[in-house]
């Protein structure tokens, strides 16, 4: 039997643009296969990695908010580590909070201290013991820095209204390019370790982000969590194998197609005793053949100027590569943007009376009418 191993690694906070201009993140591009334009379903880490392990988005798995991580719907829906482990997987992660991901279907679920431990080390011992194990194994790894320093320096000393930290962009800039080259840091001697382990040629390795960063693009939001904007919600994804060509893809995909992808790449058949995905497998996109690209849906739960988010999502989004409708449930605004002639998202054309005809038209009801 040919060996498998599948290997997640989270880059907990990283931005889109700072990959897509990092030599090391772009070294893994040789290797398989890179999405830029990846849609989270949370922009903030335990609904988003509970979209990813389980396919399915949190307004359905029960996941949709930060209070509701144990309120996973385990029996409605069937996570990737259950798959993996009845088909003779063994399964590890390590995070640093234990709200992060569902641990059903884990042999091993460990939780580290964020401020403690250096984590290139500690997850290259934890690849080294795998390795020796033998046995075919799936790894979730959750690189937490870019998340600290954020908590930190940010979350800690503004809040979503500080002139401080709205008023120096550049100083928010300099902060986040040195949270993020402890990301690339960690990345290369990780890769490296991977090499020096053979684990390339018989693994399938996703390196993505959960979420973005805010580095003040909008007042309102002084990190991730308040809006559903794309520096926070338009994220990458690294599809690493042997059996991928190195590729660059530019449709855009969800966080919750990563499932069904793996599980086709695995021949994995999804289990009818279960509710249905939400996400669709990659596969036919990835070997070239045609493609419908997927609406995604984001939503969250806007604090505005309260200390804590509130419990269930009031801010939620619709997106395709050219257009983003966004409905804003607090104040009961909506927000529509053309992305391919405003990628930062400075005009909002709803309600502008702008005449709209034809297939656009539809398209942006269709838009409108899955979140409405």
């Amino acid at each position: 039997m040919v060996r498998k191993n599948v290997i997640l690694i989270c880059i907990d906070g990283g931005r889109l643009d700072h990959a897509q201009s990092s030599k090391i993140f772009n070294s893994m591009l040789s290797k398989g296969i890179f999405f830029p334009q990846t849609i989270t379903y949370a922009p903030y880490t335990n609904s988003a990695i509970h979209a990813v392990i389980s396919g399915s988005y949190g307004n359905r798995n029960g996941c949709f908010s930060y209070w509701h991580s144990l309120k996973f719907k385990k029996s409605e829906f069937k996570t990737l580590t259950e798959y993996l482990q009845e088909n003779g997987f063994f399964t590890y992660a390590d995070v640093h909070s234990s709200i992060v991901l569902p641990k059903i279907g884990f042999d091993e679920y460990q939780v580290f201290d964020e401020s403690l431990v250096d984590l290139t080390q500690r997850h290259s011992k934890i690849l080294e013991m795998l390795d020796e194990k033998k046995q075919n194994f799936f790894l979730y790894l959750h690189f937490s820095s870019i998340h600290d320093g954020i908590r930190d320096k940010v979350l800690k000393a503004y809040n979503n209204f500080s002139d401080e930290y709205f008023d120096n962009k550049k100083e928010n800039e300099k902060r986040y390019n040195s949270l993020f080259n402890l990301a690339e840091s960690y990345l290369d001697n990780i890769t490296k370790k991977i090499s020096e382990l053979d684990l390339w040629k018989d693994s399938i390795i996703v390196v993505f982000s959960d979420h973005g960063v805010s580095i003040g693009e909008k007042i309102g939001e002084r990190a991730y969590g308040a809006y559903c904007y794309d520096y926070t919600i338009k994220t990458f994804s690294y599809f690493l194998s042997s059996k991928f060509k190195e590729k660059e893809i530019p449709m855009q995909i969800r966080h919750v197609d990563f499932m069904p992808t793996i599980l086709e790449q695995l021949n994995i058949k999804l289990d009818d005793n279960f509710k249905p995905l939400d996400g669709v497998s990659l596969i036919p996109l990835m070997s070239g053949k045609p493609f419908d690209e997927k609406i995604a849906y984001t939503e969250t739960a806007n604090p505005l100027n309260e200390n804590t988010p509130p419990k269930k999502p009031n801010t939620k989004s619709v997106r395709t590569s050219k257009w983003k409708f966004i409905l804003n449930e607090y104040n009961n605004s909506k927000e529509l943007y053309n992305l391919e002639n405003d990628p930062n998202e400075l005009k909002n054309i709803a309600g502008s009376g702008l005449k709209i005809e034809g297939v656009l038209l539809k398209e942006l009801n269709k838009l409108q009418n899955e979140i409405l």
